[in-house]
C-alpha cells in the first residue's frame, strides 16, 4: 500500500457481470457439458479401478470365506461409493448450473466473478462508492464501467 499526504492507494474487489448472448449462453453450456462429459468419464474410470481392485484381492487371497478378505474388499467398495457420491454430486451441481443457463434471457446481465483493481483515494473522496465498482461484459468485450473510479 502507497501512502502520501494526499491519497492512498488501496485494492478492492470488481464484480464483472456479463450480458446473456446467444454466443455467451451457447459457450457456458458447452463448458457445462464438457465437464458433465468429464464427470461421466471420471465415474466409470472409478467402477473399473474399484472391479479390478476387489478382483485383485480376491486373485491373491485364494479364499472368499476369509474375514480379512471380506472386510479388505467392503473397505475397497466403501471408498469407490464415497468418491462415487462425491463425482455425482458435482455432476448433479453442473445440470443444475446447465439447466439455469438454458433459463437465462437474452439481455439479462449475470455475474460472472470478481478480479482486484487498485484505487486511489484522497481526502473528501466517498470510499463506499469508490468500492462499488463494475464491469459490464457482452462477448468478451467491455460494454460500461458502472461506478466511481
Amino acid at each position: 500500500m502507497e501512502a502520501s499526504q494526499s491519497h492512498l492507494l488501496l485494492k478492492r474487489l470488481i464484480n464483472i457481470k456479463v450480458v446473456v448472448t446467444p454466443r455467451w449462453k451457447e459457450e457456458v453450456q458447452q463448458q457445462l457439458q464438457t465437464q458433465i462429459n468429464q464427470l461421466d468419464g471420471q465415474l466409470q474410470q472409478l467402477e473399473a479401478q474399484g472391479q479390478r481392485m476387489v478382483t485383485e484381492v480376491q486373485k491373491q487371497s485364494g479364499s472368499s470365506d476369509d474375514p480379512a478378505v471380506s472386510q479388505q474388499i467392503g473397505s475397497i467398495q466403501t471408498q469407490v461409493n464415497q468418491k462415487k457420491s462425491e463425482l455425482l454430486e458435482k455432476k448433479n451441481q453442473t445440470l443444475q448450473q446447465l439447466q439455469q443457463v438454458q433459463l437465462l434471457e437474452m439481455e439479462q446481465e449475470v455475474g460472472q466473478g470478481q478480479i482486484e483493481s487498485f484505487f486511489r483515494i484522497e481526502k473528501g473522496d466517498n470510499l463506499i462508492r469508490k468500492m462499488q465498482v463494475e464491469i459490464l461484459m457482452r462477448d468478451g468485450v467491455v460494454e460500461d464501467i458502472r461506478g466511481d473510479l
